[in-house]
Formats: C-alpha cells, sequence, structure tokens
C-alpha cells in the first residue's frame, strides 16, 4: 500500500501539477505546454539535433531556458539523449517513439491557426518549420496526380522528400543524386511564399533569395498542391 501512495505522488508531480484535471488535453498541457516546449518538439520531429542546432533554431531561447525545457521533456519521457554515429559521437537530443506521436496534433494545431486572420505567414520560420508545413497543407487530390522525389537545401540544412500517392514524405538527408527538383534557398521564407503565396519561382530567382535545378514541372506541381486553408470566419 505505501508503494502505491509513492508511485501515486511521483506521477502526480507531472500529471495534475497544474490542473488536477485527469482530461488527456490537461495532461498533454502539463507535459508540452510551457514556452517552448512544442516549439522543441516541433524541431526534433525529423531526427535528433545538438544543443547548439536547436539554439540556432529557436534565436529567441536562452541556454538556461533551452536546457530546462530539455531536461523536462526528458523526464516525461518526449525526449532521450543519444550519441551520434563516429566519428563525431556529439550528443543529440531526439524524440522518443511516444514523442514523435505528436506530430498529427502539430499538424492539427498549425491547420487550425492557419486559419485565424491574426496569422501572419510572412513571419521569420525555420526550415523545419517549412517542411513539417509542407506535410501539413498538402492536397493530396492534387498531389497525386504526379509522384516526385524533392531535395531541400535551406537555411544550412538538408532535406529530401518523397511525393506518391498524395503523401508527402521527409527525412534528414544530404544526398540529392536521385532527385527530380532541388530546392536551395538561405532561409525558408522565400519558400513559403513561392508554395502559398504564389509568389513566382522566377521573381524569387531573380532576387537571388531562390535556386531550383532539375525537372521545373515537378516544381511547379509540389508548388500547386499546396495551400493554405481558408480563413475562418
Amino acid at each position: 500500500m505505501q508503494l502505491q501512495k509513492e508511485t501515486k505522488a511521483a506521477d502526480q508531480r507531472s500529471h495534475g501539477r497544474w490542473y488536477d484535471d485527469a482530461c488527456g488535453t490537461a495532461f498533454a498541457l502539463e507535459v508540452i505546454g510551457e514556452r517552448w516546449a512544442l516549439l522543441i518538439v516541433r524541431e526534433l520531429m525529423f531526427g535528433g539535433r545538438r544543443f547548439s542546432d536547436l539554439r540556432r533554431c529557436l534565436p529567441g531561447i536562452s541556454a538556461k531556458i533551452l536546457t530546462e525545457r530539455l531536461e523536462s521533456l526528458e523526464t516525461s519521457g518526449v525526449v532521450r539523449k543519444v550519441l551520434s554515429p563516429p566519428p563525431l559521437a556529439a550528443r543529440l537530443y531526439e524524440l522518443t517513439e511516444w514523442g514523435a506521436l505528436a506530430e498529427p496534433m502539430l499538424q492539427e494545431l498549425g491547420r487550425w491557426a492557419a486559419r485565424s486572420t491574426l496569422h501572419d505567414p510572412t513571419m521569420p520560420l525555420s526550415p523545419v518549420s517549412l517542411m513539417l508545413s509542407m506535410r501539413t497543407m498538402i492536397d493530396r487530390d492534387r498531389a497525386r496526380l504526379r509522384d516526385a522525389d524533392y531535395g531541400f537545401a535551406v537555411g544550412g540544412e538538408e532535406f529530401v522528400a518523397r511525393l506518391e500517392d498524395g503523401i508527402l514524405a521527409i527525412r534528414r538527408s544530404g544526398d540529392f543524386t536521385s532527385m527530380d527538383c532541388v530546392f536551395r534557398a538561405g532561409t525558408a521564407p522565400p519558400l513559403a511564399a513561392a508554395f502559398y503565396g504564389d509568389v513566382p519561382f522566377e521573381h524569387l530567382e531573380d532576387a537571388g533569395l531562390l535556386e531550383i535545378t532539375g525537372s521545373r514541372d515537378a516544381a511547379r506541381h509540389l508548388a500547386g498542391a499546396l495551400e493554405l486553408p481558408p480563413k475562418a470566419v
């Protein structure tokens, strides 16, 4: 009996510490509801990152707060520390299997927020945010008209995406040898402007903000399959 009481007290520190509410939504907020926590989860969605990588992608967060949030997420079972393969052997933070299940929630939050008239899509955007938005805003009916492989070199990060049967699968990789089309941009906003703001590729290329190599038709197909949801009344 004493052991059960001790276990319940230990659980109470992470569940019920804010709301004293058994609802799963309340528990989720207790786990990832503190400032920056959910954005850290977002930045880890495509694989492990170093502490310095997270600082760079979240420039508004201090080292102290980032350390605290990572410790809290690790204690809750959302994040774990691992070592990268040799020869680097750097410490990485990555999502646990349970932590990675947060992606649909992030997608729905993004889709819901984008319908607000207060949402400003022209604000700064991290490369991971752009990649996640593409998985969220893809119109599968339009996308499935063509399969293609895409490479993205954005803001110092590299991803490859496979568009097949309307589903966009994305992973971190720098191997663009077999891609149908490769996008290169110093930051994510120019690509967001092309994909969601209908800014012609040519305008961004002439301004030196975007470089596209490979199939132009594949590039236009991807852009045509991405669209922000309509604003709520």
